[in-house]
């Protein structure tokens, strides 16, 4: 059975009332292998000489399976490829693993399968069989429009080979987003208007836009330690990102995410499970999980998670019980990040604890006198100004720590 007909043979079965909301499912397929590794990047990416194809997917299709063993009565909403780069995948393996689903849960009648993709013109020649494969979303790499902003940043392409294979996305899948990488050293805000105007031209549904951030371990954090990369001042990147949310707006893709930019009824539904503390299931090195009331972590070195498909039939390192304070946290942490908020009164409920005793109501009084949040009955949102200090605003309004 193809993967285009095991969606269609899932489709009868798949629906379900609101009630069985609570049953819905995400997966998160990671494929860690890269061309090369970009200086800016700490994802568990890694560079090989060669892939294993068979192995691999086999691999895949056994921890797949232990998850699905661990997650009776699910129904699957969303699959999503991420890397690495999972363009770089065999499309039979990608449709290998869509089947695969397929047979192990019913399927949202709409569901979303999303695939992280680079745009080089190798990687481009395959989204007609990855869409073939199941593939109805693709989230593809662009990081720039400009070409010495792309060797700065280490990517590969050109930004006319970046273009050409957004042509060839939109002409393949039924939705498209591509990320772009912004505030970097030296760049001019004028510059990046000028860049977000023309990205948005392009008339795709969805943006995922980045302030370029220096992350531990990294070549860029070592160029930084060494003084010979200067990011951004904060004040400025504040007003970067400030004008970004603005123009987006504008042009009827406001943010819904810190960094996440979407036409109503566009956002990326897979994320919006994270963000909404929703359980997903992780598969493949590095994956982390949270469903059944546990937080899963595969093993992140690609030999080793190997090893442990092979040893035990998963790729599982850590496996543990989620506290109430756990839930709690972990709910607040991410629902925070989304322009609509968070329901205090959901999260008392789903992880038994009062909400005195994980949100400080002196202090969520005080950040809305402040016009850094706004507080409807249960519903806390931070606002746009609340945004440029979320990391300060969780300091002060979380009562527990990570």
């Amino acid at each position: 059975m193809t993967a285009q007909a095991a969606l269609t043979a899932a489709r009868p079965h798949a629906e379900a009332p609101a009630s069985e909301a609570d049953s819905a499912l995400a997966l998160y397929v990671h494929w860690p292998f890269c061309i090369s590794k970009c200086p800016y990047c700490d994802f568990n990416s890694h560079v090989r000489e060669s892939v294993d194809q068979p192995r691999w997917r086999d691999a895949l299709l056994a921890d797949l399976a232990h998850e699905a063993a661990r997650t009776p009565g699910a129904r699957l909403v969303s699959i999503f490829f991420g890397g690495g780069t999972p363009s770089l995948m065999p499309p039979a393996t990608v449709a290998a693993v869509i089947e695969a689903a397929a047979r192990h849960w019913p399927l949202d009648p709409d569901i979303e399968i999303t695939l992280e993709a680079n745009p080089s013109s190798v990687e481009a020649a395959r989204f007609a069989d990855l869409a073939a494969a199941g593939v109805n979303r693709v989230s593809l790499g662009l990081q720039s429009l400009d070409d010495r902003a792309l060797a700065f940043l280490g990517r590969a392409h050109d930004a006319a080979e970046g273009l050409a294979a957004l042509d060839v996305a939109r002409a393949v899948f039924p939705r498209v987003s591509f990320d772009l990488i912004y505030a970097l050293p030296g760049q001019a805000e004028a510059a990046w208007q000028a860049e977000l105007t023309r990205a948005i031209g392009f008339g795709t549904e969805h943006l995922s836009l980045y302030q370029l951030t220096i992350e531990p371990g990294t070549r860029f954090a070592t160029l930084a330690a060494k003084g010979e990369l200067r990011p951004m001042d904060p004040d400025r990147a504040a007003a970067f990102y400030e004008r970004t949310r603005d123009i987006t707006a504008a042009a009827g893709l406001p943010a819904y995410e810190t960094s996440n930019h979407a036409r109503p009824g566009a956002e990326s539904r897979h994320n919006l499970a994270y963000w909404r503390y929703r359980p997903y299931a992780g598969i493949g090195p590095g994956a982390h999980g949270r469903r059944a009331a546990h937080a899963t972590q595969r093993h992140k070195k690609p030999e080793n998670w190997l090893a442990a498909v092979d040893r035990q039939g998963h790729g599982i390192a850590e496996e543990t019980a989620l506290t109430p304070e756990d839930v709690a946290l972990e709910s607040l942490l991410m629902g925070l990040r989304l322009t609509e908020g968070i329901d205090l009164a959901r999260i008392a409920k789903e992880s038994t604890l009062p909400i005195p005793a994980f949100i400080d109501e002196t202090e969520l009084a005080r950040l809305a006198r402040q016009g850094l949040l706004t507080r409807d009955e249960t519903r806390v949102k931070v606002t746009p100004a609340g945004a440029l200090l979320l990391d300060a605003i969780l300091r002060d309004l979380v009562k527990l720590s990570a």
